[in-house]
């Protein structure tokens, strides 16, 4: 195999003119001359609307005041849930805190399947007990026994 051939060229540098040594005056801008009348103009607009303001903001939220109310009751569900999970998640970070808590839960739901599940009266006691819960939330009629 033949080496390929490197022949040696020369290029032509263009050179960059140097900034720092090109003198010249440089143009400054005046800034907008504006008349006092404009100014005045301009304080007369702001002035009416906020003057207009506080009507238009009450009208506002006494006619969308129930859309606004549920807006904000979700907001703060929303931010209520992710505080307490955030709150959750250290505490089960804490070494030995989340094994006590679960067997603090197996604990309770063996006591709870014991009291009301295992016997037919117990069942009974328990149903009753969730129908008269739900008529104190609900409201209602209070069943008949």
């Amino acid at each position: 195999m033949q080496e390929p051939e490197y022949v040696e060229t020369k290029s032509s540098e263009t050179k960059m003119p140097e900034i720092n040594n090109q003198t010249g005056t440089l143009t400054k801008l005046q800034p907008a001359v504006q008349s006092q009348e404009q100014w005045l103009k301009y304080g007369e607009q702001v002035s009416s609307f906020l003057e207009v303001l506080p009507e238009y903001l009450g009208s506002f939220f006494n006619r969308y005041k129930q859309p606004l109310v549920t807006l904000g009751l979700i907001g703060t569900a929303i931010i209520t849930t992710k505080v307490v999970l955030a709150i959750l998640d250290a505490i089960n970070d804490i070494p030995l805190v989340a094994p006590t808590f679960e067997l603090i839960g197996i604990g309770y739901s063996a006591w709870f399947v014991y009291r009301y599940l295992l016997k037919a009266s117990s069942r009974e006691e328990l149903t009753d007990e969730l129908a008269s819960l739900k008529t104190q939330v609900v409201g209602g009629q209070t069943p008949e026994v």
